[in-house]
Parts: structure tokens; sequence; C-alpha cells
């Protein structure tokens, strides 16, 4: 059997172009990834959701540049194919000084390929310097859970008229400013078709309806494991599967064949 080449920002962009939806699910350790990468998942998101799902916090904001080296290297370990895109966890880029000298470290220490980062206006000055600096950025609008407080909770975004603007705006003004991917989480479905359609780069949704040009979900949410009530917007993928594999193997055809998500995990 022929070696699957690498995925790079490239191959994510042709797929884009020729409408193959993008699968990318977050992972934490060599074992998953290994699992990952054979059920076919482009992108490997080092998340900083590790914080709820592994390390037992009540938000992402306690994760530290530290930790998310730490899973970055143990993913990396194992990842033969798949891109890995690492989270800048919170105020770990207050600053443009201080955005190269964490991202230089998830790429040099953490073995990142791409870092991702929340937020948009007051990023663009980042992400123009990470990128011309050779660092690879992913955008994050809509949900950013690194903002959980000041969004007062985890709440659907860019509902009302002046909102969705400001977030098409930012969205344009990301991949102006040389992001080559972006992640819209819990945002109008109709919304988030709009900025798939705009944008030139590939955006992948987590409760942003099925137009996006892929989806992302966390490893634990996609098998059912995360602790307390489940988001709306994912599918327990293991029900009725009859291994992790197969769960992994289910989620990745759903997405390529635009059966997830469905009308029920899309936020209206």
């Amino acid at each position: 059997m022929a070696k699957l080449a690498p995925v790079t920002t490239e191959t994510l962009r042709r797929m884009k172009t020729d409408g193959e939806k993008i699968a990318v699910v977050t992972s934490y350790d060599a074992s998953f990834t290994c699992l990952l990468e054979d059920a076919g998942v482009e992108v490997l998101l080092v998340g900083d959701s590790l914080g709820m799902v592994v390390q037992g916090h009540e938000s992402t904001l306690p994760v530290t540049v530290d930790d998310m080296i730490y899973h970055s290297r143990c993913v990396a370990r194992a990842a033969k194919r798949a891109l890995r895109v690492v989270d800048m966890p919170f105020m770990s880029c207050a600053s443009v000084a201080q955005s190269l000298d964490n991202a230089a470290r998830l790429l040099r220490e953490g073995r990142a390929q791409m870092v991702k980062l929340e937020g948009g206006e007051l990023m663009y000055d980042s992400v123009a310097a990470l990128t011309q600096h050779g660092i690879p950025v992913c955008g994050h609008l809509g949900l950013t859970p690194q903002s959980v407080h000041q969004l007062g909770g985890y709440r659907v975004q860019g509902r009302e008229e002046q909102a969705a603007t400001r977030l098409l705006d930012e969205a344009i003004g990301l991949e102006q400013a040389g992001a080559s991917m972006l992640v819209l989480e819990c945002v109008p479905s109709a919304l988030a078709k709009q900025v798939s359609e705009r944008l030139g780069i590939p955006v992948i949704g987590i409760g942003a309806g099925v137009d996006c040009d892929g989806q992302v979900l966390v490893l634990y949410d996609l098998l059912g494991i995360t602790p307390g009530k489940r988001p709306k917007f994912s599918q327990n993928f293991l029900d009725g599967a009859r291994d992790i594999p197969a769960a992994l193997e289910a989620y990745v055809a759903a997405v390529k064949a635009k059966q997830f998500p469905a009308a029920e995990h899309t936020l209206a």
C-alpha cells in the first residue's frame, strides 16, 4: 500500500477547493494519535480542552504553555501524516512579543506544525508577526473558551446582526493578517456558511453547521466519555460501534459524507 503524503496547509486548501470535507479531532497522547491517523483524520488539534477533559479543571484557563508542550510532544512522537495544530493557552499571546516567544516554544519544544489562537481584531498583529516568521496560524472565532467569563458563559455567538457582521469582518481580517485556517465555534449555521464561502482558507466548524469546510470535535465528546452533560453539537460515535477505532472511522466517514453535523447538532 502506498504511503500517504503528510497533510500540509496546501493539502487543506486543496481539499477546500475540491469540496472535500476535512476531519479534525483533538488528541492529547500517542495512543489515540495512532488510532486517529489510522481512521483518516487530517488534522490533530492538541487543544487546551485538555485542561477540562484530562486535568479536570472547570475551564481551559489554568492550562499553561508547558502543559501544551508536554501533550504536543506526546502527539508528535506518534503522528506520521496528520497536521499537528496546537492551542496557545490563556494569556500566552497577550502581546506580539509574547506570541512569538510562546509559539516558537510550541514549535521547537512541542514539535507543533501550526498554532491556534483565539480572538479577532486584537490578534491581527500577532497573526501577522507569526506568519512573517514562518509560523502557520489557525484563528478561532465565535465562542472562544478562554474568554468564557467575558462572554457570560458558553453561549452561541453571532446571532444578532451587528455581532454577525463583526465576526465576518474579523474572519476576513484574520485571513488578511496571514492565518492559514479558521475555527468557528458555536455560531449560527447560516453565518458559518457565509464565512466559509467568503474565505479562501479552510473554515473548521464545531457547533457551526455542515457547510463549513471541515468539522472538529473534542475526542472525549466524540467517544461519549466526557463527564457531565454532552454538548448539543457533539455526537457519541462509540454508541453502537464495535470498538474505539470503529467509532473514529464512523466520525470521519460521517464528516466526509456531510452527514455530521446533522440538524440536531446544529445551532440556529
